[in-house]
């Protein structure tokens, strides 16, 4: 059977989440608890990116503190000098090696800011770019997709936002019953997104980073094209294209008269974990995934023209 690798990746996050929280609080409060800054940025790319949607959602409700999200372009293509106020300075990237977010993260620290690495990998590059780095210690991941360190980090990020003085309680994680549960639903769903030639993956908020972590799954996995939207920009245009023969997962409530328009309705499980929610939620979007490439003949361990690291500048 394919994706093996990425089915016992998915099942581990109902134990490792619980074991690694503590040492994300903690590693993070000696650099953050106090830390005076007027900004956050956030340097990441592919699933990393997406958890850094996450971090905005919490730094900007639970701190008030606004939240940029690089563009490296701007950096390593351009050659910008960029001139940010007092700022953290996080670069998220499981593998720590790409080029760009390390060079970025070694710009900002050579202005004087506050630069902290979240990386599966110790000793990467990201982690000598940073002045400060917090292993997400994940164990080794095989599957190309990343389903346990992309949780991983978002478990870090929640932490740092807890230990930089947020109002958050500590985090729930994922159960055993909870994985399979999300899995049971995805077998319940993976017909009617199969039948569909287009499909739309919504949500708004804390989870707006599972729709795009879920779109960036179907595409990288199954070879399926789908694209990700606020449930609110999607009235504004996208929706022109929900019709028969087109399917839209759903995280949350479900867009107005959507139902109408003939396209089949995927609607995730509910896990109402609040800000720890997006931990839950995208279980089912990975399990989707991973069957869907199973049901058309792939392997979401090795997917077509991907690599565990991807090298860009």
């Amino acid at each position: 059977m394919t994706g093996q690798h990425m089915e016992r990746e998915i099942l581990s996050q109902s134990e490792l989440p619980a074991q690694l929280a503590p040492q994300y609080f903690a590693a993070a409060q000696p650099y953050v608890t106090g830390a005076p800054f007027e900004l956050v940025v956030l340097v990441a790319r592919g699933s990393s990116d997406n958890a850094a949607l996450y971090a905005r959602y919490l730094f900007e409700i639970h701190l008030g503190i606004p939240v940029v999200l690089a563009a490296p372009s701007v950096v390593t293509k351009y050659g910008a000098n960029l001139r940010y106020p007092k700022s953290l300075v996080i670069g998220i990237s499981q593998s720590g090696a790409g080029p760009d977010v390390s060079e970025v993260l070694g710009q900002l620290r050579r202005q004087g800011h506050l630069t902290l690495a979240v990386t599966n990998t110790a000793g990467s590059r990201l982690t000598q770019e940073a002045e400060h780095t917090i292993l997400l210690d994940a164990g080794t991941e095989h599957a190309v997709a990343a389903t346990k360190s992309y949780l991983t980090s978002l478990l870090a990020l929640h932490e740092i936002v807890r230990a930089a003085g947020g109002n958050l309680d500590a985090p729930q994680t994922p159960t055993a019953e909870w994985v399979e549960s999300c899995r049971a639903a995805a077998e319940r769903d993976l017909g009617a997104l199969l039948r569909s030639s287009l499909s739309f993956s919504l949500a708004r908020g804390y989870n707006f980073c599972t729709a795009h972590e879920t779109a960036l799954k179907m595409v990288e996995c199954a070879l399926l094209p789908c694209k990700a939207y606020s449930t609110a920009d999607f009235a504004h245009g996208p929706k022109a294209l929900a019709t028969h023969g087109t399917a839209a997962i759903v995280y949350g409530e479900t867009p107005e008269n959507l139902a109408e328009t003939g396209t089949l309705i995927l609607q995730a499980p509910q896990s109402n974990k609040g800000t720890s929610a997006p931990m839950w939620d995208v279980i089912y979007g990975q399990w989707l995934a991973l069957l869907a490439a199973r049901a058309r003949g792939l392997d979401p361990d090795r997917p077509v023209g991907l690599s565990k690291v991807t090298m860009t500048l």
